[in-house]
């Protein structure tokens, strides 16, 4: 996860966090976190590149809607994310 960016990083929880994340769910969740919009020219490349790298799977729920899945690697690395920054807090910190 050291190679994403801050973004990234967020879209990766987000889609790890929703039941069925979805481009505008994520867009959602994110624009309530910043307090501002978020472009699709900024979401769906960061997304795009997450599939990449192997973090999430994109499938299709139906011919206009893209559902963004966690993989077992994505979830991987946030749990060593959440070992890093324990390592760094010194308190303990929720692991789904």
């Amino acid at each position: 996860m050291n190679d994403l960016t801050g973004f990234q990083r967020d879209l990766l929880y987000v889609v790890a966090g929703l039941d069925e994340p979805h481009g505008l769910a994520i867009k959602d969740n994110l624009e309530d976190y910043y307090e501002t919009e978020v472009h699709h020219g900024r979401l769906y490349p960061n997304l795009d590149t997450l599939v990449d790298k192997g973090l999430i799977e994109k499938s299709q729920k139906d011919r206009r809607t893209n559902i963004y899945t966690l993989t077992q690697r994505g979830q991987r690395e946030i749990e060593t994310r959440r070992d890093w920054e324990k390592e760094y807090l010194g308190q303990e910190v929720a692991t789904t």
